[in-house]
């Protein structure tokens, strides 16, 4: 089963997987569709508020990250990693649990990182929203560091999502029942 959406101005068809029995949802992975990743850069950096950096979670942000960043210029971009790395100079944490994990995670943000942050307005991105769990931890990491949120993008807003106002995204993606069908 497939869901077909069109997202800045591309269509591509995604596989709709099992979460639970009852829930599925539709797979975005901007990994290795270059074409996407620069198109929904490109739209998101139309819509995104001022910032001084973008924070993204490891790992599917890392490729909208980097291209926002490369677009505008910008030499710098932060990433919250799932593990401490021996090059980190210390780490700030913060546990996760998405819906597209099985059990709850940590983020980790170099201490390093975090002093660039400090008063710094910081964009937060990803690929998809729906729980807003790893959003929470990017903003108590970004908080932790002392930067300022600046705002919260996405490329879809899946389920609850799709109602927070304070999220800018490009598209919305629903969630799907064990047929393949939309949840109203």
């Amino acid at each position: 089963m497939f869901y077909r959406i069109e997202v800045a101005g591309l269509e591509r068809d995604l596989p709709i997987c099992r979460v639970t029995d009852e829930l599925y949802i539709a797979g975005f992975v901007i990994f290795g569709d270059q074409e996407l990743t620069v198109a929904c850069a490109r739209e998101l950096l139309k819509k995104a508020p001022e910032y001084d950096y973008i924070i993204t979670a490891e790992a599917k942000g890392i490729p909208l990250a980097h291209e926002m960043a490369r677009q505008t210029g910008a030499k710098k971009y932060f990433l919250a990693r799932k593990g401490p790395k021996l090059y980190m100079t210390g780490v700030f944490e913060c546990a996760v649990r998405s819906i597209t994990t099985a059990k709850e995670q940590k983020l980790y943000l170099d201490t390093a990182d975090a002093k660039l942050m400090q008063g710094k307005r910081i964009l937060i991105v990803d690929d998809v929203i729906s729980t807003g769990e790893s959003l929470s931890a990017l903003e108590a990491l970004v908080e932790k560091a002392g930067g300022i949120i600046a705002g919260r993008m996405a490329i879809l807003a899946e389920g609850d999502a799709q109602d927070r106002e304070d999220l800018i995204y490009l598209q919305k993606l629903p969630l799907f029942h064990p047929d393949g069908t939309v949840m109203e």
